[in-house]
C-alpha cells in the first residue's frame, strides 16, 4: 500500500470525536481528512481565472489591448477582443443530523461524531474546488444556512454541531425540503444522517428532482442484523417509543435503507463507525465525479 494513503487511513481509523478537541486542533484535523479526499485528484482541473470565455466583438476604443483575440483579428482583417463570462459555482449544502439517535454508539467514535468529520472534511474539499458551502444542522440547533466560500463561515457553522445531542428531535426531512426550496439554482444537496427521521425518505425523493442529491448514511455495527441475544426492552432515542426486541429482531437494515434512497432518486453510501471513512468516501466522490466538480 503507498505510504501516503497508509498513513492517511491510519489517521482516519484513529480520529476521536470531534466535541474533544479545541477549535485549533479540529481544524488542523480537518485539513488533514480533506488532504486524504483529495489524494490522487488533479486539482489543477479545477483552478483557473474564474471566468469562461464566451465569444468575440469588433473591438471599440477603450477595449484593453490584452483582450484583443488576435487569431478572430488575423481572420477577419480588423480588431476584435474577447468576451469572457464568469463561471457559475455550484452550491453545496451539507445535511448533518445531530439528533439523539447519532448519539448511539457502540464504539469510541460514534454516528455524531463521524457525521461532523465527514462533513467538515466535505465542506473544506468543495470549498477548495471553489463551491461555496452552506452546513445545516439537522436536529434541534440552527447555523445560518447561507453557501459561502469564507473559510471562517465554515468553522462557525460547524462549531454549535460538534457537541453530541442526546436529547435531540430530527428535522432532517424538514431541513432538506427547506434547503430544497430556498436554493436559488440546482445544487448538491448532502444529507448525512442515519435515516431514522420518517420524513428523510420523502424529502429526499422530492430534492431529487431539482438537485443533485447524496446521502451518507451512516451505521453503527450495533445496529444492524440479529440481536444476538435473549431479548431486551429498549426505547427509541428521539421518540421514546418503548418496544421489546428478541433474538430474531432486525434492528437495522442498511441495504434495504441504500435500496430506497437510490429508489427516490439519490445517490448513496453507507460509512459504518467502526471503519475508516476516507478510503470509502474517496472512492465514492472519484465514482461519481464530485472531486473533479466545483464548477458547472
Amino acid at each position: 500500500m503507498n505510504v501516503t494513503v497508509a498513513a492517511a487511513e491510519h489517521r482516519d481509523a484513529t480520529l476521536p470525536p470531534p466535541e474533544r478537541l479545541a477549535g485549533g486542533n479540529f481544524e488542523m484535523v480537518v485539513r488533514r481528512l480533506a488532504d486524504d479526499l483529495a489524494f490522487g485528484s488533479d486539482a489543477s482541473r479545477l483552478v483557473g481565472s474564474g471566468l469562461e470565455y464566451a465569444g468575440s466583438r469588433p473591438y471599440v476604443p477603450g477595449d484593453p489591448v490584452r483582450s484583443i483575440d488576435w487569431r478572430v483579428t488575423a481572420r477577419a482583417g480588423r480588431a476584435f477582443v474577447r468576451e469572457h463570462e464568469a463561471l457559475k459555482r455550484t452550491a453545496v449544502y451539507l445535511v448533518v443530523d445531530t439528533s439523539a439517535s447519532m448519539s448511539v454508539r457502540s464504539g469510541a467514535l460514534g454516528k455524531h461524531g463521524l457525521a461532523v468529520w465527514v462533513a467538515a472534511s466535505l465542506g473544506l474539499l468543495a470549498q477548495r474546488r471553489m463551491s461555496p458551502v452552506a452546513v445545516v444542522g439537522g436536529g434541534e440547533r440552527t447555523v445560518p444556512t447561507v453557501p459561502s466560500l469564507a473559510r471562517a463561515d465554515l468553522w462557525n457553522a460547524l462549531e454549535p454541531l460538534r457537541a453530541e445531542g442526546a436529547a435531540e428531535s430530527t428535522n432532517v426531512g424538514e431541513r432538506l425540503q427547506t434547503v430544497a426550496t430556498r436554493a436559488a439554482r440546482a445544487s448538491v444537496i448532502v444529507a448525512i444522517t442515519d435515516m431514522h427521521c420518517p420524513q428523510a425518505l420523502p424529502a429526499i425523493g422530492q430534492a431529487s428532482q431539482r438537485h443533485d442529491c447524496v446521502v451518507i448514511h451512516l451505521v453503527d455495527p450495533a445496529e444492524s442484523g440479529p440481536l444476538r441475544a435473549g431479548f431486551f426492552r429498549g426505547s427509541e432515542a428521539e421518540t421514546g417509543r418503548a418496544f421489546v426486541a428478541t433474538r430474531s429482531t432486525e434492528l437495522g437494515r442498511p441495504d434495504a435503507v441504500r435500496a430506497e434512497v437510490i429508489r427516490s432518486g439519490a445517490d448513496c453510501l453507507q460509512l459504518a463507525t467502526d471503519r475508516p471513512f476516507v478510503p470509502e468516501l474517496r472512492a465514492f466522490l472519484a465514482t461519481r465525479g464530485m472531486l473533479a466538480r466545483g464548477r458547472a
